[in-house]
């Protein structure tokens, strides 16, 4: 009896510590509290914000936007259950991120593509940087190997034959302008501009510092078979949270489509 009764104990605790843990997360992770979004503020939050302010209360979606100014807070919180999904990223960089951090974090339904641009406030055409410039790239393994990749098809460089998404400055062949990089995180790409000679900067942040991709960018990413496609993403196992579902029907309907044509007029692309 004694033996059974401490069983029966354990048991209980155990019960209702799952329990309060599950209370715990119920409001981030679980279907029945609002669905706290992580997002970068442009245009990621601005298109959140839009689907919150004028389609979510007729899907019955309680949506919560959390804005972050980095790459690497929005998929932690999604992993830690802080939040319930985000919205930021392209496959690369998720891919990259989940095998270094050991995270399980998943697309849901891609929504747009920001092309990647070279910015300066020194020149006005790419071919204009005089030998030995200086440039500004993303120190993130995808989004650095996408700058490359950008000045590469615009025949400033030329890189090693079969570089992937882990290209660096060191897979470059040729260098016919001798250019130097300076590798900064992406969000103080748009800053260095006064310091540097040019700067390759990631569409959002291009936009947050009122740059204007279509029409300031020396050299633009083309959107043709693009594979950088910006989504909202998940924990594993959270693709089927129904707040989730109507979130990703949301994002991809007509009237959101319409939301970034006339918002960003180019700067922005939506995918679907």
């Amino acid at each position: 009896m004694r033996n059974t009764a401490k069983i029966t104990t354990a048991v209980l605790a155990s019960g209702a510590l799952t329990l309060g843990l599950s209370a715990c997360g119920a409001g981030d992770s679980g279907s029945d509290g609002p669905l706290i979004v992580a997002a970068s503020p442009t245009p990621h939050a601005e298109i959140l914000t839009y689907v919150k302010d004028n389609l979510a209360k007729k899907e019955g979606l309680d949506l919560e936007v959390k804005e972050f100014t980095d790459y690497v807070t929005p998929n932690t919180a999604t992993q830690d259950g802080s939040v319930g999904a985000n919205y930021f990223q392209n496959q690369p960089y998720l891919d990259d991120f989940n095998k270094k951090n050991g995270t399980d974090i998943v697309p849901v339904v891609t929504v747009h593509l920001e092309p990647l641009g070279l910015y300066s406030h020194k020149v006005k055409k790419a071919d204009a940087l005089k030998s030995g410039a200086t440039l500004a790239i993303p120190n993130d393994t995808v989004n650095e190997a996408r700058a490359l990749k950008l000045l590469a098809a615009n025949g400033l460089i030329t890189l090693k034959a079969g570089v992937g998404n882990e290209a660096t400055p060191s897979d470059i062949t040729k260098n016919p302008k001798n250019l130097k990089f300076k590798e900064l995180e992406a969000a103080q790409t748009p800053r260095s501009l006064d310091d540097v000679d040019a700067a390759v900067v990631n569409g959002n942040y291009a936009l947050e510092s009122d740059l204007k991709p279509a029409k300031d960018a020396l050299v633009l990413e083309s959107p043709k078979d693009n594979p950088y496609g910006n989504f909202l993403a998940v924990k594993k196992g959270e693709e089927n949270d129904p707040r989730v579902k109507k979130l990703a029907k949301l994002l991809t309907s007509p009237e959101v489509k319409k939301f970034i044509q006339d918002k960003y007029a180019g700067a922005v692309l939506a995918s679907f």
